[in-house]
């Protein structure tokens, strides 16, 4: 009998390394195994005076120029003929769209695998949160915000925001805290989870660059019940979450075959 041939971990793989990717509509964050420090640049394409913005409001709305904006971050920093496994966060409630959108942008660092989760998963992983313990996750990003209920390590209940700290150019910090405070009672009214009293006494957990800004801190802390609770480093969270999924997962099973054809 043959025995079967098995590919390698991927950790143990030269030419698999593993990266993790935040597209977002401000900034483009990554990180690759092996480094120290986190990529971090503006979500732009072209010169200075002519910069386009290909991903709005959570959206990309520029494929090509989102994956020559990839490439150019990380494709002279793979070995030769490398095929990485990549983990990339996308915001909460994305369609299949956007997740078939995203994976074609990927195929520009032709990944051996690609790994999709939700933003404010990556955010409780970064936090080391308790999985299973009810949590509400706040993400306040320059262009979207970002609200979900996590509990018995899945999401119960989230709602997406076209607004964040760039708006705030036209309002104050406390008008943005009542938008999201206006968020979650809406959330609670129309999903009644009992799960909410335990995560709102717990205080809820805030990240993005609005965890960034103490007046935006402070009014929630006013409005919210129970401590508001920030991440470190929240404007990293999500990839640094990212790249905990990509060592949790290992030796899942998906991270065998590619998940799509490499030409």
């Amino acid at each position: 009998m043959i025995a079967p041939v098995r590919r390698p971990p991927w950790p143990a793989c030269r030419r698999c390394p593993a990266i993790a990717i935040d597209l977002g509509s401000a900034r483009t964050r990554a990180w690759t195994a092996g480094r120290h420090r986190i990529i971090d640049v503006p979500t732009t394409t072209g010169p200075d005076d002519l910069a386009a913005h290909p991903v709005q409001r959570g959206t990309i709305v520029d494929p090509a120029g989102s994956a020559r904006l990839l490439s150019r971050l990380l494709a002279h920093r793979l070995p030769e003929n490398a095929q990485p496994v990549i983990a990339f966060t996308m915001p909460v409630l994305s369609d299949r769209q956007h997740h078939t959108t995203a994976v074609g942008i990927l195929q520009v660092l032709r990944p051996r695998t690609v790994l999709a989760l939700d933003s404010v998963m990556a955010i409780a992983l970064a936090a080391g949160a308790d999985p299973f313990r009810p949590l509400l996750v706040i993400d306040i990003g320059a262009h979207l915000t970002e609200v979900a209920l996590l509990a018995d390590g899945e999401m119960l209940s989230a709602r997406r925001e076209a607004r964040g700290t760039r708006d705030l150019d036209e309002g104050t910090a406390a008008h943005l805290a009542a938008d999201i405070t206006a968020v979650i009672t809406k959330m609670m009214r129309d999903d009644p989870l009992p799960q909410f009293v335990d995560a709102l006494d717990r205080g809820p957990l805030l990240a993005g660059g609005g965890a960034l800004r103490p007046e935006l801190v402070s009014q929630l802390s006013v409005r919210l019940p129970g401590p508001v609770q920030q991440v470190p480093q929240p404007h990293t969270a999500a990839v640094r979450g990212a790249a905990e999924a990509l060592r949790s997962a290992q030796h899942h099973p998906s991270l065998g075959p590619p998940a799509h054809p490499i030409p």
